[in-house]
């Protein structure tokens, strides 16, 4: 569902563009507003959220799957932990879908999906893990990378099941809003994959703005 914020930018307490291949670690309060802006169209924006108050609660794709009865995300989505609790609400999107199952790409699904040669080219994954090297006095390990989001990602389903990556549906200035219902750290891989078209095989800048 298309729905334009009530935000604005001179308003925002804090932004930061995120360069392709780069990750964003920030934590967003009970009550704030984060808007995940697609700068130049087509960029996938691998996202995981955690309760600032207790990492071992944190986004579930099943549960906000089962709750909502959908499997895209959208204006309106309620981002369920998996205790079940509400985390965040996506509360304005210009895009109109975003992905839940299609998981981040790896050196392990690079090696799969594409060839051997491809296997070091870096990935969400690794950005992911160097955040956490970098970050250790969150507590989170290589063992709390789970599920994720790919926000502006289309992956459509076949109707044998399957997933698909395919073409795009951002362009540039699109933007998802998420109001956070308890406080969160939000940790975003700004995708670098060149071997499949979610991004059209040119990764580009997003930013990431706050709203108190």
């Amino acid at each position: 569902m298309i729905k334009a914020s009530t935000l604005k930018r001179e308003d925002a307490i804090f932004s930061q563009v995120v360069p392709a291949g780069d990750y964003l670690l920030q934590t967003v309060d009970s009550g704030q507003t984060c808007r995940i802006l697609d700068l130049e169209g087509n960029q996938a924006a691998d996202t995981l959220f955690y309760c600032r108050h207790d990492i071992s609660e944190r986004y579930s794709a099943m549960d906000t799957i089962r709750e909502q009865g959908n499997v895209y995300l959208t204006a309106g989505s309620v981002l369920r932990s998996n205790l079940g609790n509400p985390m965040l609400t996506i509360s304005a999107d210009t895009c109109g879908r975003h992905d839940t199952l299609g998981g981040a790409c790896a050196t392990e699904s690079n090696t799969v999906r594409y060839a051997l040669d491809k296997r070091c080219m870096h990935a969400c994954r690794d950005s992911w893990l160097l955040a956490l090297a970098a970050h250790q006095e969150l507590g989170l390990s290589k063992r709390d990378i789970t599920h994720n989001i790919n926000f502006f990602m289309n992956v459509p389903i076949t109707p044998a099941g399957g997933l698909m990556f395919a073409d795009g549906i951002s362009a540039p200035g699109k933007y998802v809003e998420l109001t956070a219902t308890m406080d969160v750290i939000v940790l975003i891989s700004n995708c670098p994959q060149l071997n499949n078209p979610c991004n059209g095989h040119n990764p580009t800048p997003i930013e990431f703005l706050l709203w108190q």
